[in-house]
C-alpha cells in the first residue's frame, strides 16, 4: 500500500487523504480476518458495503480507492478482484456553491474578530480572523493556509509561497495591501522569534490545525453572523470563500472592462487551476448572482459562460 501511495505521489498528487484511507482498509482486514493471498471478491465486497450515515460521496470514494487498489496490484502480478466500474451510481452532485453577499462577509468577520481565547486555546482570536481572511482574501483551499509555514509568508513583497498543493503544483500569491498589512502584525505579534519552519497559523499544541477543527469554527461563527446552514452536505462550506472571491474578482473586472484573455488565465492561475474549464464556471454564477451585468459578460466572455448544468458540480 505503502508503494501504491508514492506511486501517486510521484506524479503529483499528494494523496494525504487516501493514504489514511488506505489505513482504514488495513485495519478493515485485520479486523474482519482477512488473508494476505492478494484482493478477492469476498474482500472487495465487503468493502464496498455501505456505512451506517455514509455519504453517497464518501462511499464513491471508497468504492474508487478499492478499484485503484486492485488495478495497481494486477499491474504488479498480484491476485486481485476489481470491483466493475458502475457497481454503484449515483447522481452527480447537485451542490449550489454559497456565493456570500458583502453584507454577510461583514458580519461573519465580526464574529471571527469578536472570538476570545480560552484555556484550551490561548491564541484563536489571533489565529482565525487572519485565516479566514486569508482563504476569501486570496482564494484559497483550506489545506493551503494550513500548511503554511513563517517562511511562506513574505509581508515584504506581500506574497503567499504555496507548495504542494493540489495537482502537485508550487504558486505564488499576491496579498492585498490590507491582508498583507494585517499578516505583517499578525507575524510581528505571533511569530517574532520563530524560525522560518514554524507553523504560520499554529493550533493551541503548536502544530497545524486539522481541517475538521476550522469548519467546526466556521459553522461557529456562521450562525453567530446569523447566516443560516443547510446541515451536512448543504453548506455554506468553507470553500465557499474561495468561490465567493472568484466571483467578486470577476464581477469587479467586468465592471472595469477587462478582457476575457486578460481576466480568465489570471484567475486560473491565481486559484491553481489545472485548465480554464474550472474557471469558467465562475462566469455562470457572476452572471446569474449579478444580472446589472450580465449584459456586459455576455459581450465579453460569450459562449465561454457555461450553462447552468455545468455549473452545479463541485468546483476545485
Amino acid at each position: 500500500m505503502l508503494n501504491f501511495v508514492l506511486e501517486k505521489r510521484a506524479t503529483g498528487c499528494r494523496y494525504d487523504k487516501t493514504e489514511q484511507m488506505l489505513k482504514r482498509f488495513d485495519r478493515f482486514c485485520a479486523e474482519h480476518g482477512l488473508g494476505s493471498d492478494g484482493l478477492t471478491k469476498e474482500t472487495a465486497m465487503l468493502w464496498a458495503e455501505k456505512r451506517n450515515r455514509e455519504s453517497d460521496d464518501a462511499h464513491s470514494r471508497r468504492i474508487r480507492l478499492g478499484r485503484m487498489l486492485a488495478e495497481y496490484m494486477l499491474r504488479l502480478g498480484y491476485p486481485a478482484w476489481s470491483l466493475p466500474k458502475g457497481f454503484v451510481k449515483y447522481r452527480e452532485s447537485v451542490y449550489q456553491p454559497h456565493i456570500f453577499t458583502e453584507g454577510e462577509l461583514a458580519r461573519f468577520f465580526k464574529r471571527a474578530d469578536a472570538c476570545a481565547p480560552d484555556v484550551n486555546s490561548t491564541i484563536r482570536h489571533k489565529v482565525l480572523p487572519l485565516l479566514f481572511r486569508m482563504i476569501y482574501g486570496c482564494g484559497l483551499r483550506i489545506s493551503e493556509p494550513l500548511r503554511l509555514t513563517v517562511g511562506d509568508v513574505d509581508t515584504t513583497k506581500g506574497v503567499l509561497t504555496l507548495l504542494e498543493t493540489k495537482f502537485g503544483k508550487e504558486r505564488l500569491v499576491p496579498m492585498a495591501s490590507s491582508l498583507n498589512k494585517r499578516c505583517r502584525e499578525y507575524m510581528s505579534g505571533m511569530h517574532a522569534a520563530s524560525p522560518s519552519g514554524a507553523v504560520f497559523f499554529p493550533s493551541p499544541t503548536g502544530g497545524r490545525y486539522s481541517e475538521r477543527t476550522i469548519y467546526e469554527y466556521f459553522r461557529r461563527f456562521l450562525r453567530e453572523a446569523g447566516i443560516s446552514h443547510g446541515g451536512r452536505g448543504k453548506g455554506p462550506r468553507v470553500h465557499d470563500l474561495r468561490h465567493t472571491f472568484a466571483v467578486h474578482c470577476l464581477k469587479r473586472w467586468v465592471r472595469a472592462g477587462v478582457h476575457t484573455a486578460v481576466a480568465l488565465p489570471y484567475l486560473s492561475a491565481y486559484l491553481g487551476h489545472a485548465g480554464l474549464n474550472n474557471s469558467q464556471r465562475y462566469l455562470r454564477l457572476t452572471a446569474d448572482l449579478h444580472p446589472d451585468i450580465s449584459s456586459r459578460m455576455d459581450e465579453m466572455f460569450g459562449a465561454l459562460i457555461p450553462s447552468p448544468e455545468t455549473t452545479t458540480r463541485n468546483t476545485p
